[in-house]
């Protein structure tokens, strides 16, 4: 089985006998839906993909094609009578340069449009039978002559738009480069909302039928306004929910593929299965299902390797993913947007909002927020929180959705708060110490000395006990030894921290590690800031409140570890460790 890792071209999939999950039979749902439709989802989540098959399916000169290209999926079953009916333009935005002027982005776009113009009639000169005049300086006029000629026929337009968000989303996140070009091209008479006229115009008998656009969010359509009111959100629909991604039934009918080639054993399928399951699942896109899906890129990143090498990939990062730090980085630049997007990092008090806001445009998100909805939404959108459920009054719950979306996370904040080489290299060390040992105190050591003097000065001082064990997760966190889980269900209650070995790495001389926090003010133990630094950890274990709290921790740790015998199948190497914080400046274990 050959795994399709960055490919986005439907024919190659299939022509070239590639991985490929059928969604072939969502084809007839979208044509009940509308003929103007928006699908969001975050990047790389197989978008570009899905507009391939749209322009395989519907493309007229591709019909002597079709058995070939759909005669084994379900749509090639029971094809809609509107199969290879259309005339296709195919829109790429994000081969549109972003980063001149407003007249050098406008240049860029006229000249793709007359690009995928010239394409056309190349590709569809037997069916066109009036001119079509391309204006070099004005693409939008070059379209506007490509639908008259295309109305003149029996046939009509399906304009497939990928990325059509593109710019605002260079905006978002280099607003450094200037705002006012994006206003020029999306309000008024830009060229974008004048571009989108056309295509709404075209939609009124003149060429255009149907129309598809990706993108990541709906910014730009709030930014058009009436430029183009008429396209028809998807992105939440539950019937679409999984349009792309993969569910894990058809995961594990792949890992099974795979295991019968490189001869692995169940147990190795259902590691690997479980590493997935921890660092590539957990996307739901509707409040209206509860499936989980996969992220498609990542999940082939993993097949492909396993299928080439029969082991397991080292990094289970994909590379392109990296830069979605970057708007995590962008929301905490905002009003507000450092204390949320630490909070997302507590998995006990997920966010929540009313609802997802819907409507918004770059100038609302380039100043401050009016209220905490519109911050969230802007990172569920970004793909790096997800649909977690309902709180108690019925609000949508927004939670980190894997492992590789929290490294984004805890690797923002590695760089902020430890942003020399030296701090690097001295966290590094413990770590490897921890992680080997279970010695807490090398640690504590770093954690007091430098990290809570920068950590505390964050907006963060709301919740003390946050504070300490998102510092233990910062530190702590590596994914190429660890599953960390913040918060794991054990029993009836819930631990505050756990470093699970990863099921591929258990032959390496790693520990697993359960930690329960405990928080003491300084009022409690009666100390000033001095004589708290002043005492030995010996001395600050004796104080009647500390001893108390991590008396109250080893009784939780020890009903965990009971919980953990019975229920874990894996030998687990487990050191457990109750830590109690006085203030944010000394720690005890």
């Amino acid at each position: 089985m050959r795994f399709p890792y960055g490919i986005a071209d439907f024919r190659k999939i299939r022509e070239e006998g590639y991985f490929y999950v059928d969604r072939s039979d969502r084809i007839a749902l979208l044509e009940e839906t509308g003929s103007q439709l928006l699908f969001l989802r975050p990047r790389r989540f197989g978008k570009s993909l899905w507009l391939s098959t749209l322009e395989n399916y519907y493309d007229l000169a591709r019909a002597d094609d079709f058995e070939q290209l759909f005669g084994g999926l379900k749509i090639g079953q029971n094809p809609t009578p509107r199969h290879n009916r259309y005339f296709i333009l195919n829109l790429n935005f994000s081969v549109v340069d972003p980063h001149g002027d407003s007249d050098a982005v406008r240049a860029s776009l006229f000249h793709h449009l007359n690009i995928q113009i010239k394409a056309m009639m190349a590709r569809y000169g037997d069916w066109l039978e009036g001119r079509v005049d391309i204006e070099p300086d004005d693409g939008i006029a070059s379209f506007q002559s490509l639908t008259s000629a295309i109305s003149q026929t029996p046939y009509k337009l399906y304009l497939l738009v990928d990325e059509y968000d593109n710019f605002a989303n260079e905006v978002m996140i280099s607003p450094w480069r200037g705002t006012d070009r994006y206003q020029r091209l999306v309000e008024n008479e830009g060229t974008i909302k004048t571009f989108f006229k056309a295509v709404k115009a075209g939609a009124e008998g003149r060429g255009v039928d149907r129309v598809f656009l990706t993108g990541i969010s709906p910014v730009v359509l709030s930014d058009m306004t009436s430029g183009y009111n008429v396209a028809e959100d998807l992105s939440q629909r539950p019937r679409f929910h999984d349009l792309c991604g993969f569910t894990e039934t058809e995961l594990r009918v792949a890992l099974d593929t795979v295991a019968v080639a490189h001869d692995l054993g169940a147990g190795q399928v259902d590691t690997a299965l479980t590493l997935m399951r921890d660092f590539y699942n957990g996307y739901r896109f509707t409040p209206q299902r509860d499936e989980r899906v996969y992220n498609p890129t990542l999940v082939l990143y993993f097949l492909k390797r396993l299928a080439e090498d029969g082991v397991f990939p080292t990094r289970l990062l994909d590379d392109n993913l990296a830069m979605d730090r970057n708007r995590i980085q962008y929301v905490a630049r905002l009003p507000h947007g450092e204390a949320l997007v630490n909070r997302a990092l507590n998995p006990a008090e997920p966010l929540a909002v009313a609802q997802l806001v819907n409507r918004f445009g770059v100038q609302d998100m380039l100043t401050a927020p009016k209220n905490p909805d519109f911050l969230a939404t802007l990172l569920y959108y970004f793909g790096v929180l997800t649909l977690a459920g309902r709180d108690a009054l019925g609000k949508l719950q927004l939670a980190i959705p894997n492992q590789v979306i929290r490294k984004l996370y805890v690797e923002r904040l590695q760089e902020q708060l430890l942003p020399r080489y030296e701090d690097q290299e001295q966290r590094q060390a413990v770590v490897e110490r921890f992680y080997a040992t279970g010695d807490l105190g090398p640690l504590c050591d770093l954690l007091e000395q430098t990290y809570f003097k920068v950590f505390d000065n964050r907006d963060l001082r709301w919740s003390n006990e946050l504070v300490v064990k998102t510092a233990f997760l910062v530190v702590l966190f590596n994914d190429a030894f660890y599953i960390m889980d913040s918060e794991p269900a054990l029993g009836r209650g819930y631990g505050d921290l756990m470093l699970r070995v990863r099921p591929d790495m258990r032959q390496y001389q790693l520990l697993d590690h359960l930690l329960e926090f405990k928080k003491v003010g300084l009022k409690a133990v009666g100390l000033t800031s001095a004589e708290l630094a002043a005492k030995t950890r010996d001395e600050l274990r004796a104080l009647s409140v500390v001893a108390e709290k991590l008396r109250e921790a080893e009784i939780q740790l020890t009903a965990y570890r009971e919980t953990l015998k019975r229920t874990d199948s894996e030998s687990l190497k487990l050191r457990t460790h109750a830590v109690v914080s006085i203030g944010l400046e000394r720690l005890v274990w």
